[in-house]
Order: structure tokens, then C-alpha cells, then sequence
């Protein structure tokens, strides 16, 4: 997949996430047993995205909170900015049921790490086109449950060892 087809940008006017996504992004990265902070947090996608995308606190907190309210976090501190939030079994549960869109929220965020270099020509760009085309044949249609975890167990393989690199 180039880095041209996955869809960076925000519309003119529009936060680079809406409250789902960021939503989802959020729970996606509180995934595990360690409590964390909405400052974090933030430096966490900051550094995903390559320094090109921060979510200000004034979204991060107000999200939390409201996350907090449907239960899907825990935590012990009276105050949000002092609070560490460890996702709960409901959190785990929800994010389970939309982890694709977790992992796509993540995937865009991790683009912009690219944003400003041009991986579309050579043998990178050969591969990723081939990977696009591949997805895009196996996924067609309705895909079963099982293919899709198949892909995302290879997809995530291919990650780790490239991180490795």
C-alpha cells in the first residue's frame, strides 16, 4: 500500500480524528496492564506520527473523561490531570469489537511518519503496491472473520520484523 493511498490529511476545517477515532486510538494504546497518563499518551502519537500529528490536551482529557463515564476506564486519582487510566475488562471487551478501526486509526497515524519522503518508487514501492493488491483481491467482498485475523497475524509479523531492521 503507498503512502498515497492511505488518507492523512484532515479536511479543511476538520481535526485530524473525530471523538470515535480517537476514541479507538486511545484504547488501542492503553492496551496492556500499565496505567497511563493523558500527557502519555499524547507524546506517544506524537511520536508515532513522526512529530507531524499531536492531539491537544484539550481533546485528549475531555475524551478520557468521557471514556471514564461509559466505563471502559479505570483509575484511583481523584483528578483528571493526575489521573492514570488502565483500560478495564469493558474497555477490553469494546475495543475488542471495533479493533479494526483501532488499527486503522493507528495505521494513518503512523503514516505521517512518511509524510515529505517518497517510498513510491523502487523495490519499497513495487512491495507495497504488491501488498495493496494482494488485500485488496483476498479481502474482496465479505471476508471471514478468521482471514481477516490471519492477514492482520502476517501483516503484524511483517511489521516486527521490519522494525527489527
Amino acid at each position: 500500500m503507498a503512502k498515497s493511498d492511505i488518507n492523512v490529511e484532515a479536511p479543511a476545517g476538520r481535526r485530524m480524528l473525530d471523538g470515535d477515532e480517537l476514541g479507538y486510538l486511545l484504547l488501542l494504546l492503553m492496551e496492556g496492564e500499565v496505567p497511563r497518563h493523558g500527557y502519555d499518551l499524547i507524546k506517544e502519537i506524537k511520536t508515532r506520527s513522526g512529530g507531524n500529528y499531536a492531539p491537544s490536551s484539550g481533546i485528549v482529557y475531555p475524551k478520557l473523561s468521557m471514556m471514564m463515564d461509559q466505563m471502559l476506564l479505570s483509575s484511583s486519582a481523584p483528578s483528571d490531570q493526575k489521573r492514570a487510566y488502565v483500560l478495564n475488562a469493558d474497555g477490553k471487551h469494546y475495543l475488542d469489537e471495533h479493533r479494526t478501526e483501532a488499527q486503522g486509526v493507528l495505521a494513518r497515524i503512523e503514516a505521517l511518519r512518511f509524510r515529505g519522503t517518497d517510498v513510491s518508487a523502487g523495490p519499497v514501492g513495487r512491495a507495497m503496491q504488491g501488498l495493496k493488491t494482494a488485500l485488496g483481491q483476498k479481502l474482496a467482498g465479505d471476508p471471514t472473520r478468521d482471514l481477516q485475523l490471519d492477514v492482520a497475524d502476517i501483516i503484524d509479523e511483517a511489521v516486527r520484523k521490519i522494525e527489527r531492521l
